[in-house]
């Protein structure tokens, strides 16, 4: 079937819960969306409040501190709010991003070459003692590496290990630092391998249907043609170009006029970064008002599904940077009901 840019539009905010909001628990959404991209301690908690009908932000402080929730370095090889159930796994699939992070990041000049065996028994000792922060353990790693840099030997343990950031990084309104612990250590034992087109499935299910360069977007994994042209099971549709796209045989496809609601999302929203082309949500010239130098400028406004605005948070208001095009009445009244919303939630 072939699928208009409007209807992938619609189709992509259904899955992701931004036309109708669910009562889904917190654990269960970061599972469907196979995570939250979660950089910053405040972006997961807007995800979250954009797709929920209710959000108790105290919810993720206890699955931090409880453990069923875990903050790691995974998909692009950028922290994300996870189960903790699926910590590992994607962990363990995402590591030849962190093998390409230690071949070229300066953050680690001076201590990317270190023997990798010898290196990894030297920080699971030093971890063994219990968790620190990463200037703590690049300190402990140079009394073993004295001729290495304490600080990229702190940023290797932070890319070529499977650290977690604990609590209270993360926590809503809480300070404090990250500090790190060997994920199987803190989440008691070992995961299960990965299973990639399991995987796939399930981010067929959350962003789908989506393209092989479209996973890739996402995960920031290569070489996943072969793997979803394996997968016999999948359904295989076309965009307005032409392009395949692959979809789960029971993936939704919703109508092209079903009504989207003003949503504002944070900065590094998930929805906006798991596509190859990220035309799913927005026009290019649009794209290039959020871009800066170094990445993102703002928070991203959506109206009528697609990015019209940036937006930031300003002595726990919402100020609106600047709109993209002309709102009508409606969609300024649905924004400021929006707007309140979130300032709702900040004030918890």
């Amino acid at each position: 079937m072939r699928l208009s840019r409007q209807r992938l539009n619609r189709t992509l905010l259904h899955r992701q819960h931004l036309l109708a909001r669910t009562d889904a628990g917190v654990a269960e959404l970061v599972g469907h969306l196979v995570g939250l991209q979660a950089q910053e301690s405040l972006p997961p908690y807007l995800s979250l409040h954009a797709r929920l009908r209710t959000l108790d932000p105290e919810d993720v402080t206890r699955g931090l501190e409880d453990r069923s929730l875990v903050r790691l370095l995974t998909m692009r090889g950028t922290i994300h709010l996870l189960r903790a159930v699926d910590a590992q796994p994607l962990r363990a699939w995402t590591q030849p991003r962190m093998e390409q992070e230690l071949r070229s990041s300066q953050n680690v000049r001076g201590a990317a070459d270190v023997d990798r065996a010898t290196f990894d028994t030297a920080l699971r000792t030093i971890l063994a003692e219990g968790p620190l922060p990463q200037k703590a353990i690049g300190q402990r790693l140079a009394e073993v590496f004295a001729d290495r840099p304490a600080t990229a030997l702190g940023q290797v343990a932070r890319v070529a290990a499977p650290l977690v950031q604990l609590p209270p990084r993360g926590c809503w309104k809480q300070a404090g630092g990250v500090v790190y612990q060997y994920a199987d250590r803190w989440l008691g034992g070992p995961g299960t391998e990965p299973d990639v087109p399991g995987i796939v499935r399930r981010y067929l299910r959350a962003f789908g249907p989506a393209s092989a360069a479209d996973v890739t977007a996402w995960s920031a994994i290569t070489r996943l043609g072969p793997v979803l042209a394996a997968m016999d099971d999948l359904v295989r549709h076309e965009d307005e170009d032409g392009r395949p796209l692959y979809d789960v045989p029971d993936g939704v496809l919703a109508d092209e006029d079903v009504p989207a609601p003003v949503r504002l999302l944070g900065c590094y929203d998930n929805v906006w970064l798991s596509h190859a082309r990220r035309d799913r949500v927005t026009d290019p010239e649009k794209r290039t008002a959020w871009m800066g130098v170094n990445g993102g400028t703002a928070n991203s406004l959506f109206v009528d599904g697609w990015l019209e605005g940036l937006w930031r948070v300003e002595d726990g208001r919402v100020v609106v940077i600047e709109t993209l095009r002309t709102l009508t009445r409606a969609e300024r009244a649905e924004l400021a009901e929006e707007s309140a919303r979130v300032e709702e939630l900040l004030r918890s």
